[in-house]
């Protein structure tokens, strides 16, 4: 049974939709309307005239020459002229434009005016919200034609659910320290961690949309790393309550004043009073479906400008997320200039643990963190651009470190407030708990379990869940491997392993370095040997082949293997963050294993057996995504992601003759990647790619799609492909993934208590494949074309079962009559979200 939402539940959905696209194009101007006042009858000019903009407090008088005139960015379709003695006149206004408009007033008769009094019956806070949410266009500093202001950020990290039985335990007799420095008065005891300061200078230009943070100053717990202190800053961390949606731990927040927020919240007008020299209104919401990602709290409202004064809300318990047991965001704004309402202070906290259920978490006694950030801006200047000069360059995030600031006398001096006696002593606290031999042990067993790396003094053993695995061409495979680690050396990085097949009886072995030519820019360099065990044809998302899971999960044996034998060398200069160039050398020998063989004709039309292959293959590669930001350790990096797509490109020729290379050929591929956020509907990402190889070539050289065939879920792979089942020459492919997010079983009482989350997909590929490639090798039994058309597949899952499985149900759609393959096929995987 299919479940549908109501269709009044659709449609505001619909409308969401189309307000928010609406939202992200409308801009607020200034209004300005001058003009004269006069008698309609002799002209005489009439001063202290009312002049106010229809439902709205903007209002002025004429002077002693009847003018008057005003701008604001709060204009309303109409003006009021009210004149004791005179008839009240009402004229419309083009909103933000320039105009004048001279008024000649009536005198009014004498007559009674009938008043009739009716009661409408609507939510006196839908008034306020309505206004609000008209006003939000000028109330959002992005209307401004530039502005720049100085930001502090403290970001603070504590364990929480202290008990007294965590305390006298035996492992933790070594950090008694640090117990005196327990936060007792929240609802669990916690233990600060880790603290960081950051001190930055944020500048805005509209047109051309620019902007741009400086940060001049860091200040970190016991670490030294320039993205930690650029992901600190203001840019990456700032939350704007005027967008429609909210993207928080990577999941889509209504905003209480969104445009279509009364589908979502129901709204509560309280009180009202002064806040300084504000009068405002208190509006309560609370989530209409607690399940729903939407917050619980108070908002008030300016009464005249409508802005945004000040906000305090959390997560409702009910909301379909993984690991937070709370979240709380306050913020402050303040009119820094007539009209311009910016944010002054923001504070946000959040308590994260594996077990969300209190009752549970207060019997088990597992310890959690709470986060902690504190952020004020001062020094506002408004609408001061700076020469153009200023604004060039990529970076939207500048580190240029003040050298005072390595000092404590410097954020003495400017941080926006000054630290509490218990945050003051987080620094020594935490740099001494990293001289504690067992802790030092805690931190390598944890990064062991995250990167499958046993860190031991120079030396890394790993990955751990590469010891040991098996096919039937190896049989039985142990392997040993390590690099070196951060200990000894920033800069270079040194990479062996080797393994040993109980069948073939043969060592394999690989040897790698890698390192920094400069790290700002980020240049590396990277050279490698390796004399292997490859599967052709998976993607680079799957298993390898001696992953223990992937010999694990295999639906079938793995028997289509090649031994490879490849040098390789390369340079990648990053130009600025998020575009990147890399130049590759590579010269492979390819030998079959297995059920692979490399047959073809010789002049006699005898089948012969190649035996081996060999390429010399020169790339350049372009890796452009605007705006990218990321969180680097010493070598390696995870990107936090981009609004926009990345972009691919991947130039490759095989140099004939180049140490005995054996084939010429040109490759060109190019790909696309884009992740959409869809607000209340989730989010989806799609792939499109596509490519062409020139050259008559074996199979192995030509684009072999990527199958999968293990119970493992591949998201870039097909899941009901088998390996080296299609080739082409020319290809094209896409792939669709959309994430409902609960959309429609947060809807379902039975099912919402589960949390589950549906997703569905769809992938596609076409291609087509020339005969004459045949001449330089046989296709194997089992191999084919896509002349037969586009190869298709569909899925429908769920995600979040026990917070970190997903099971899929994939449909193969075409070439159902291929040996091997089956209509459809269950796959799973490990994808933990919040």
């Amino acid at each position: 049974m299919t479940y549908c939402a109501p269709p009044r539940t659709l449609l505001r959905r619909i409308a969401l939709a189309v307000s928010c696209s609406l939202a992200l194009i409308a801009s607020a101007q200034t209004t300005r309307v001058t003009g004269v006042v006069s008698d309609a009858v002799t002209g005489e000019l009439l001063p202290f005239v009312n002049v106010a903009f229809a439902n709205s407090r903007i209002a002025t008088q004429t002077d002693f020459d009847g003018k008057y005139g005003f701008s604001t960015y709060y204009a309303t379709d109409s003006l009021i002229f009210q004149y004791l003695g005179y008839r009240t006149k009402t004229v419309a206004v083009k909103r933000d434009k320039e105009q004048v408009i001279d008024i000649k007033l009536e005198v009014a008769g004498k007559e009674l005016v009938d008043f009739k009094v009716t009661a409408t019956g609507e939510n006196p806070a839908f008034t306020i919200l309505r206004r609000t949410i008209a006003n939000k266009p000028a109330n959002n500093r992005a209307k401004l034609n530039a502005y720049e202001f100085e930001a502090y950020s403290k970001i603070q990290f504590d364990l929480n659910n202290i008990t007294e039985k965590f305390r006298r335990t035996s492992c933790s007799n070594p950090f008694a320290f640090v117990f005196d420095n327990i936060d007792s008065t929240g609802a669990k005891p916690s233990l600060p961690i880790f603290m960081s300061e950051t001190l930055s200078e944020v500048y805005y230009r509209q047109k051309p949309k620019t902007r741009r943070e400086v940060i001049r100053g860091t200040k970190v717990s016991g670490i030294d790393n320039e993205s930690l202190s650029q992901y600190m800053g203001d840019m990456y961390q700032n939350v704007n309550i005027y967008d429609n949606f909210l993207v928080i731990f990577g999941k889509n927040f209504i905003s209480p004043i969104a445009d279509g927020g009364r589908g979502y919240y129901d709204y509560f007008l309280t009180d009202s009073t002064w806040i300084g020299k504000n009068w405002c209104y208190r509006i309560e919401f609370k989530p209409k479906r607690p399940q729903e990602l939407a917050f619980q709290g108070e908002v008030w409202i300016n009464d005249t400008s409508y802005a945004v004064k000040r906000i305090a809300c959390g997560i409702d318990k009910g909301a379909n997320l993984n690991f937070v047991m709370g979240f709380a965001v306050k913020q402050e704004y303040s009119q820094v200039k007539p009209e311009v309402w910016l944010l002054t202070r923001d504070e946000l906290w959040v308590d994260l643990n594996v077990v969300r259920d209190k009752e549970k978490l207060s019997k088990r006694e597992i310890q959690g963190f709470y986060g902690r950030r504190t952020a004020t801006y001062r020094d506002f200047k408004i609408n001061e651009p700076r020469e153009e000069a200023f604004y060039q360059g990529p970076d939207e995030v500048v580190v240029s470190i003040d050298p005072l600031s390595l000092g404590s006398d410097y954020w003495d001096t400017h941080r926006h407030e000054q630290l509490k006696k218990q945050e003051a002593m987080i620094y020594h606290m935490v740099d001494t708990m990293k001289t504690i031999p067992r802790f030092r042990t805690y931190l390598d067993l944890v990064t062991m379990v995250l990167t499958g790396y046993y860190v031991r003094g120079n030396i890394e053993l790993g990955p751990y869940f590469n010891t040991y695995s098996f096919n039937p061409v190896e049989g039985s495979r142990f392997r040993i491997g390590g690099r070196t680690s951060n200990k000894f050396s920033k800069k270079v990085e040194f990479e062996a392993y080797t393994a040993y097949g109980t069948l073939d009886e043969r060592f394999k072995y690989g040897v790698a370095v890698r390192g920094f030519i400069t790290k700002r820019p980020r240049a590396m360099y990277r050279a490698a040997y390796k004399n292997d065990m490859e599967q052709l044809g998976q993607s680079v998302n799957a298993f390898r082949s001696d992953n223990i899971l992937g010999s694990v999960f295999r639906r079938g044996p793995n028997t289509k293997l090649t031994s490879v034998e490849e040098y390789k060398a390369s340079i990648e200069r990053e130009w600025f963050s998020g575009f990147s160039n890399e130049f590759m050398l590579r010269y492979r020998t390819m030998i079959p294993k297995g059920d692979l063989d490399y047959l073809t004709f010789d002049a006699e039309d005898n089948i012969v057996n190649i035996g081996s292959i060999h390429t010399a293959e020169i790339s350049f590669n372009t890796r452009f995504a605007y705006r990218e930001t990321f969180v680097s350790g010493e070598f390696d990096r995870i990107s936090t992601g981009t609004r926009f797509p990345t972009l691919e490109l991947h130039l490759a020729y095989g140099a004939p003759q180049l140490f005995e290379s054996d084939y010429e050929y040109t490759k060109v591929i190019a790909r696309v990647y884009k992740r959409w956020q869809l607000g209340t509907f989730g989010w989806t990402r799609t792939t499109l790619e596509a490519g062409r190889v020139w050259g008559t070539l074996p199979y192995p050289l030509l684009i072999i799609h990527s199958g999968n065939e293990t119970y493992y879920s591949d998201d870039i792979g097909f899941n009901t492909m088998n390996f080296f089942e299609f080739i082409s020459d020319r290809y094209a492919h896409v792939i669709a993934e959309h994430h409902f997010e609960g959309l429609f079983l947060n809807r379902i009482p039975l099912m919402r208590r589960l949390k589950w989350r549906e997703v569905a997909g769809f992938k596609g590929v076409v291609g087509e494949l020339d005969p004459k490639h045949a001449n330089a090798m046989l296709f194997l039994p089992g191999m084919y074309s896509l002349s037969g058309g586009p190869f298709m597949e569909a899925s429908v899952g769920i995600e979040n079962i026990f917070k970190l499985l997903r099971i899929d149900i994939v449909w193969r759609l075409r070439y159902l009559d291929h040996e091997n393959t089956s209509p459809f096929a269950i796959k799973g995987k490990v994808a933990i979200n919040f």
